[in-house]
């Protein structure tokens, strides 16, 4: 199978210096241009108070800064930022008029060391710093790759530096750490070669790639007028490694622009191994948690190879509401819905006001755009808050861009949001210093996998939505870029001190974010193959390590039972044959069972051979049990899981070949249950 991400051209981009002055100059000329009289169908009521703002953004009282274009300053080419700085006006026109409570994030300045301190601790390598010799953090040293190491290592160095100028308390020296006999040293780190999706690298063993029909592709809405330009992308070898250096005049072009055309960007292929691919919510919490570890060494890891400083914001926690819809912490508000309905990823009200406008609101002309009144938004905002969980609020009175605004309003409410205030300086970096969009998708990817669990989940649910809205371009006239330059300012203006400074100099780089998130979205909630295979070489290392603590108990015992086991042995007969312990065993070599607890058939035996997918099984565990299992069973979709041995849980690619699965985690069960939605 092939995941296309399709359109064709290439993509030049410019962004402006990041730590310019307030005042940003060409700011008008360059970001805000007259709409066409074409758009006035859709156009804002208040846009000449839209152009006021763009003036004062360049008020020309305020003295020019000193700073030089370089490559990375943001532009568009021919293109208005005009639906921008009207959310942004609408957006605070809502906080002025207090329908938004304030609630402002405060950042702490990072003593020296302690950013590295808090790293070290994100990445599960806490104990480097307390000096315990914990397992978890050993397990995970030993699958690092050569650039993962050398990430750990440099921040490990200026830590330890940064402390003994403190002379707060001995620390461990890196070549403690590591393994090492000088003050340069050398890396004991997992050797880099291609491995197997979703699996470990097996003696000998090279991947097998699948050969796809056109059918099998996921199409994310290319212009099918224009030709495309393809790139690939791989999963088997860690972004960090992969990434070749090249000479900063090739690397920087300085004529690099936006574009705004859908076309620009390029189409992107991702194969299936015989291992097929893992989503998100495929792998159980205590795997995902070890991938973010990972993902967070290999971000640091790919901007260092890179050349590019990942930078970290460190607030002041705020706390939310702890009941209510709007300004509640994710976390708490699922909290209290899953008391309501158990399981559920998403909060209600996102859910409910997401279902309400692809229902009614997907053709609405200028929806997003247009915004609703103030008023009734103000007033459902409140009846909402007093009705929704008493199941008396009346949906049908909402209009849809009444509607929009507010699932607009619910994300900017959040108290922290939605894709972090600590790596939202991560996100405009991506942009702003790498040129090339399949590197900013290779670090965007890496960012997705960071987010916690609550923010993940939430952030899929609106970026599909995002996509119908796009889909739906015949009609309601909001193409890619629309929708990106309009929920741009509702993800990444986040409330604090320095917001209209940020506001201008992210305008253009922000909405490029969310475009590239909207497009490629199929991509980002992918789990790349190489951290999976390092997650259940982490496992492995745990489970060596919990053996050989356990090795002398074992041996005393083991040593116990073999004289007793020769005292009642019976006398062999003369002749008899002694099998290898493999046949001894109730399932021979190539043969799983696979166990199905909610079908009337509970177990069979399976045996694989080079062709059986996971959907194989299925089918057939499907005909056994068409009669028998009960009308709800079979109204379920039904997943091939592999459970213990090297990974926790792993929901199978229906296209998974078994052989090469039960090759790379000989001790897991396999049992066929719904899939976790």
């Amino acid at each position: 199978m092939t995941m296309e991400m399709k359109d064709s051209g290439s993509v030049v981009l410019t962004a402006y210096h990041p730590h310019s002055p307030a005042r940003i100059p060409g700011m008008e000329q360059s970001f805000v241009q007259d709409i066409p009289p074409s758009h006035s169908p859709t156009s804002r009521k208040s846009l000449p108070r839209c152009r006021r703002i763009n003036r004062m953004l360049s008020n020309d009282s305020a003295p020019p800064p000193s700073f030089s274009r370089s490559n990375s300053q943001a532009s568009m080419d021919s293109t208005s930022m005009e639906d921008f700085w009207c959310e942004v006006e609408s957006i605070k026109e809502s906080s002025e008029d207090g329908s938004e409570e304030a609630t402002l994030l405060e950042f702490k300045p990072a003593d020296e060391g302690e950013l590295e301190a808090e790293w070290l601790q994100d990445v599960g390598l806490s104990t480097l710093i307390s000096g315990a010799e914990e397992e978890d953090g050993q397990a995970l040293l030993s699958t690092l790759t050569r650039t993962q190491a050398a990430a750990v290592q440099k921040r490990y160095n200026t830590y330890t530096q940064t402390l003994r100028k403190k002379n707060k308390h001995t620390v461990r020296d890196v070549r403690d750490i590591f393994g090492t006999n000088d003050s340069s040293p050398t890396f004991e780190t997992v050797p880099v070669s291609p491995v197997p999706s979703n699996g470990i690298q097996l003696p000998g063993q090279k991947p097998v790639w699948k050969s796809v029909s056109s059918n099998s592709c996921l199409d994310c809405g290319q212009d099918k007028g224009n030709p495309s330009v393809t790139e690939e992308l791989s999963y088997e070898v860690s972004f960090s490694e992969s990434i070749t250096v090249l000479p900063k005049s090739q690397e920087w072009p300085k004529n690099q622009r936006f574009k705004k055309e859908d076309s620009a960007l390029p189409k992107f292929i991702i194969r299936k191994s015989r291992f097929g691919l893992t989503e998100v919510g495929d792998l159980s919490p205590e795997d995902m948690k070890k991938i973010r570890y990972l993902s967070l060494i290999e971000l640091t890891a790919f901007y260092d190879a890179l050349g590019v400083e990942l930078k970290r914001n460190r607030a002041e926690r705020v706390r939310g509401r702890e009941n209510g819809l709007f300004g509640v912490p994710l976390n708490v508000l699922l909290e209290n819905d899953q008391k309501k309905v158990p399981g559920i990823k998403v909060p209600l009200i996102f859910q409910k006001l997401l279902l309400k406008l692809e229902e009614t609101g997907l053709e609405t002309e200028g929806i997003l755009r247009v915004p609703g009144s103030a008023s009734r938004v103000k007033n459902l905002h409140q009846e909402l808050e007093a009705k929704f969980y008493e199941d008396t609020f009346d949906w049908d009175q909402v209009r849809n861009n009444d509607a929009a605004g507010l699932l607009k309003m619910f994300i900017r409410e959040l108290p922290s949001p939605l894709f972090t205030v600590e790596y939202l300086p991560a996100f405009i970096m991506l942009v702003e210093k790498i040129s090339k969009i399949k590197l900013q998708l290779q670090a965007l990817h890496l960012l997705i996998m960071l987010l916690p669990e609550a923010n993940r989940d939430t952030a899929k649910a609106f970026l599909q939505f995002l996509k119908k809205v796009v889909a739906n371009e015949g009609k309601n006239k909001m193409n890619l870029w629309n929708v990106s330059m309009i929920v741009a300012p509702n993800l990444f203006i986040y409330k604090g001190k320095r917001a209209n400074q940020q506001e201008m100099q992210a305008a253009a780089t922000t909405a490029h974010i969310v475009r590239l998130l909207i497009r490629y979205q199929d991509i980002l909630w992918t789990v790349p193959s190489f951290l999976i295979s390092q997650v259940r070489k982490m496992n492995e290392a745990a489970m060596n390590n919990s053996k050989r603590q356990l090795m002398f108990d074992k041996g005393v015992r083991k040593l116990l039972r073999r004289k007793t086991m020769e005292r009642e042995r019976p006398e062999r007969p003369e002749g008899a044959v002694t099998f290898p312990p493999y046949l001894q065993s109730d399932i021979p070599e190539g043969v799983i069972r696979v166990y199905a607890p909610l079908h009337s058939k509970v177990s069979m035996a399976i045996q694989l051979n080079s062709q059986t997918k996971a959907k194989d099984i299925l089918a057939r565990f499907h005909c056994e049990n068409s009669r028998g299992s009960s009308q709800n069973v079979r109204g379920q979709i039904q997943s091939l899981h592999e459970i213990g041995g090297n990974i926790g849980q792993h929901c199978l690619d229906p296209d998974a070949y078994m052989l090469d699965v039960y090759r790379a985690n000989p001790q897991a069960e396999w049992v066929i249950k719904p899939k976790a939605s």
